[in-house]
């Protein structure tokens, strides 16, 4: 696939990128050698190769969620102004 200068542009203006033409003329080489390079890849024989999702085999690296340090609620209600039961109460400030 042989990529043309208007094609870059055309990439160009959507990514709404001001190019020189030497950049364009850079870039036309480089992204078509780039392209080139994924059509040799399309062409491999990848049908015994298992899909993946990282390249090195691991597992979960998370660790359980657990609570070490559970709130004492009697401790953290103790300065508030007013309460129900476990909750502060605060003024109504929708009507």
């Amino acid at each position: 696939m042989k990529l043309t200068r208007e094609q870059v542009r055309g990439v160009a203006v959507l990514a709404r990128l001001r190019l020189s033409p030497e950049e364009e003329e850079r870039l036309t080489e480089q992204l078509d050698k780039i392209l080139q390079y994924m059509e040799t890849l399309n062409r491999l024989d990848t049908s015994l190769v298992e899909p993946f999702v990282h390249v090195i085999d691991i597992a979960n690296a998370f660790r359980d969620d657990q609570v070490t340090n559970r709130p004492n609620v009697d401790a953290l209600l103790a300065n508030a102004p007013a309460k129900n039961g476990t909750f502060i109460e605060v003024p109504k400030i929708i009507e």
